[in-house]
């Protein structure tokens, strides 16, 4: 009896076995950013820049060519290597303390600039990494180890919204906040990744992918509980859409 593949590895995953925590979505990201490039026909020429973070062995999930970046850098290595390569196609992978924190400067910049390089953003609204402490997207009243009784607005301030601020820089080409907790989810996000990816083979400017994602860890949750919370906390938080798009048709 023949059988049809209705389902493989993407080329552009290493196989490798990921070492996320049970319930977190970075691994589901990575099957969709590794679909597009497959679906795309860059793996030979994509890079990805791995910074410090839950993501910083990045480089040995995807099966491409991969370097890491201090805490807060991927914009301006990715900047870097895309001004002395155009040719090739490069792209951040990112959390929030990393992205949003250290690294806000050059994610504006990177973006006000129009850089040809795009981000793929994970915002789990703490620090994931080094143990739970407040990250400038950690939501108001939210416990963090740093913020044991809750983050409060008059001492921590208020959640960053990196879409919002980025959505006004003209160099920005396409910028998008969604989410994997349902299928449809997972379909409208590898959508958004594929137009990002498509801004910069078009070379239109920064491309952002924003994803609200679950860290069930440091949340001290379970993974199904730790869905629940996003999608009744964060996503009223931070509203899921698309903010820039000049790539058009996704062709």
């Amino acid at each position: 009896m023949n059988y049809a593949v209705a389902y493989k590895s993407p080329n552009a995953l290493s196989g490798k076995p990921f070492t996320y925590c049970p319930g977190c979505h970075h691994g589901i990201v990575h099957r969709l950013v590794a679909e597009v490039i497959d679906e795309l026909g860059i793996r030979e020429k994509t890079i990805v820049v791995a910074p410090v973070g839950c993501s910083v062995f990045a480089y040995e999930f995807f099966n491409l060519d991969g370097t890491v970046a201090p805490h807060g850098r991927a914009t301006a290595v990715a900047t870097g290597m895309k001004r002395a390569r155009p040719d090739l196609v490069v792209f951040t992978y990112q959390g929030d303390g990393d992205l949003a924190a250290i690294g806000t400067s050059e994610t504006i910049h990177t973006a006000n600039r129009g850089e040809r390089v795009t981000t793929i953003f994970i915002n789990n609204a703490i620090y994931g990494m080094t143990g739970g402490q407040m990250a400038p997207t950690t939501l108001i009243g939210m416990r963090t180890t740093t913020t044991p009784y809750g983050r409060e607005p008059q001492k921590e301030g208020y959640p960053l919204h990196v879409c919002e601020v980025l959505k006004e820089l003209k160099g920005v080409a396409f910028l998008a906040r969604t989410k994997v907790t349902t299928p449809k989810d997972v379909i409208i996000t590898k959508r958004y990744i594929k137009k990002a990816f498509l801004a910069q083979l078009k070379g239109l400017g920064y491309s952002l992918v924003e994803v609200l994602s679950t860290c069930p860890t440091n949340w001290g949750m379970d993974p199904i509980t730790a869905m629940k919370w996003l999608e009744e906390n964060m996503v009223k938080e931070y509203p899921l859409g698309v903010f820039v798009d000049k790539v058009g048709d996704e062709k």
